[in-house]
Parts: C-alpha cells; structure tokens; sequence
C-alpha cells in the first residue's frame, strides 16, 4: 500500500514542475534571439563593412558614424530579432538611422523613365578590385543614392525600399533607372578618360 502511494505521488510538486517549464522555455527562447554580445561581435568584426554601407547612404563620416553608434545602441534597446536575421537587423538599422538623417526624397522628373531599360550591373565602372567606384555612386543625388545602395547594392526588394523611404514602388523603380543610366555614363566617361591615358602616354 505504502509503495502505491510513493509510486503514485510526483517528484515535483505541480508549481515546482510548472517553474521548471517555464525557465526552459526561456532558455529556449533566449538561445533562438540574438543577445548583446552577439550584436556587439557583429559590428565589431564587421565594423568597415557597416561604416561603407553608412558612409554611400550619407556622404559624410560624422553622419555615417553616427549611423553606425546610433544602429548597435538600437539594436540593443530594440525589438527582439532571431540570431540568424541580427546582420541584416543591424544593416537595415544603419539604413533607417541614415534616412532620418537625410529625409531623401524622390527627384522630381518631367520625363519619368522608362523602368524597363536597366543597364546592366556588371558594365558599370568597377576599379582594380572589382569593386564598382565609390566616387561615381556618392556623386548621386540622394534619394537615387539611397535606391541604389539598398535596393542593388543590399538587395532590398521594391516593397522594402518604398515602405523605408515613404514613397511609392513606380519612385523606387524611377530612382533606380536614373542611378544605373548616371552610372554607366560615369562608366563609360571613364573608360574614355583611361584610353585616353594610354594613348598620351604610348
């Protein structure tokens, strides 16, 4: 009779087992979002890499420093992210930090450009390391600038930039065509200046 009861009677009281479930659940949780230190090791190690994408966006260091301060204290006081989305998280802060900073808005153009004839990414003006050049896309003006960084240099969808810029997709679209035109005339403006090197100094 004895040994029914203890076989019967739990190891863990009812509150006791409900604590326990509860603290591993968390745990489980803590372990599926990113924590500090891990926001802390994303933007040191890649710290040059956050402070380009903030300088394109600004065309200023003070600015894009504090885009880059601004972004890992809103990733650390922000809303919760899953570890595997904390770097796109901690970019896409930087980008939000460098539109308060500039507002950019859409040019105004009397001639709206066609959004089907994008010259093509790859014949763009690209220096030694194959990196497209620096100067030809901070030259742009700024909303076209900041379409072209975050919707071909990071890949951001037409929706994502419209809802991050406050304006319409066809103003994305728009901004994107003139951005890739300026740039292959600064491509091939280059091209013509480096031929022209070559042939002044045979």
């Amino acid at each position: 009779m004895v040994a029914a009861m203890n076989a019967a009677t739990p190891i863990f009281g009812d509150e006791e087992m409900t604590e326990r479930i509860h603290i591993q659940v968390r745990a489980e949780e803590s372990s599926r979002y990113a924590s500090h230190e891990d926001f802390h090791t994303i933007f040191n190690d890649g710290l040059k890499e956050l402070y380009q994408l903030s300088f394109l966006l600004t065309r200023d260091p003070a600015k894009a420093e504090r885009c880059v301060v601004d972004g890992l204290e809103g990733c650390l006081t922000g809303n919760r992210v899953f570890r595997e989305w904390a770097r796109s998280w901690a970019k896409r802060t930087i980008v939000q930090n460098a539109i308060r900073e500039l507002n950019p808005r859409s040019s105004q153009s009397n001639s709206p450009l066609s959004a089907g004839c994008f010259p093509d990414i790859d014949q763009l003006s690209r220096g030694p390391g194959g990196h497209l050049e620096m100067d030809a896309v901070l030259r742009l003006a700024d909303f076209d600038r900041f379409v072209f960084v975050m919707s071909v240099l990071e890949h951001y969808s037409e929706y994502d930039c419209a809802l991050l810029l406050g304006c319409s997709s066809r103003e994305i679209r728009e901004g994107r065509t003139r951005a890739l035109k300026e740039l292959m005339n600064s491509s091939q403006m280059n091209l013509s200046d480096h031929r022209l090197f070559m042939q002044e100094n045979k």
